[in-house]
């Protein structure tokens, strides 16, 4: 049985179209159940952001090891590791205290996690299909920005933040559909 997390490939680009499928996947249940959540942020809301940065962990963590069969630079990925966890710890917290306060939390994991997307995605170009991640780290710069303006703005919502996800996983679709594995030809 082929998993994420089992014997390490001979290439990195299978393990890697997989795991963006089901980063695709997971964004886009995770969208819905927020945007069907994000009128009020009680305990389910709650969970939901805080399991988004750690899904995110998770994956960089299974794309460390995919890198690592290939000697791809992996320092990146680190970095994103860290701020997952920060960031779910931060949404925690700041989940008790309203929804602007996670709006800044998740603007501020948005620029900087967009920023390791926009590095990792230069450093993949000839893998093929990068040119989503390289948009979507940028795109998600710039969102990390508005959530955060967001914050300060009467009605503040978190419905942004589903459409948030669910693009950020179109792009990761797009990549996984345009990956080439170079070693296959």
């Amino acid at each position: 049985m082929d998993t994420l997390v089992g014997t390490p490939p001979t290439t990195s680009v299978p393990t890697l179209r997989k795991l963006y499928f089901l980063r695709f996947g997971f964004a886009a249940v995770w969208a819905a159940l927020l945007f069907a959540t994000a009128d009020r942020l009680g305990a389910l809301t709650a969970t939901l952001l805080v399991v988004y940065p750690l899904f995110d962990l998770a994956c960089a963590v299974v794309d460390i090891r995919s890198a690592r069969t290939t000697g791809r630079p992996v320092r990146p990925l680190y970095a994103n590791i860290a701020l997952s966890a920060l960031t779910g710890i931060g949404l925690a917290v700041a989940a008790t205290s309203g929804i602007p306060a996670v709006l800044r939390i998740w603007g501020a994991w948005a620029v900087t996690a967009g920023i390791v997307q926009l590095v990792v995605g230069i450093a993949r170009r000839h893998l093929g299909g990068q040119w989503a991640m390289i948009a979507s780290g940028g795109i998600s710069t710039l969102a990390g920005a508005s959530f955060t303006a967001q914050a300060g703005q009467d009605g503040a919502s978190l419905t942004s933040l589903a459409g948030y996800a669910f693009l950020g996983g179109v792009f990761f679709l797009v990549s996984a559909l345009r990956l080439r594995d170079e070693h296959a030809r």
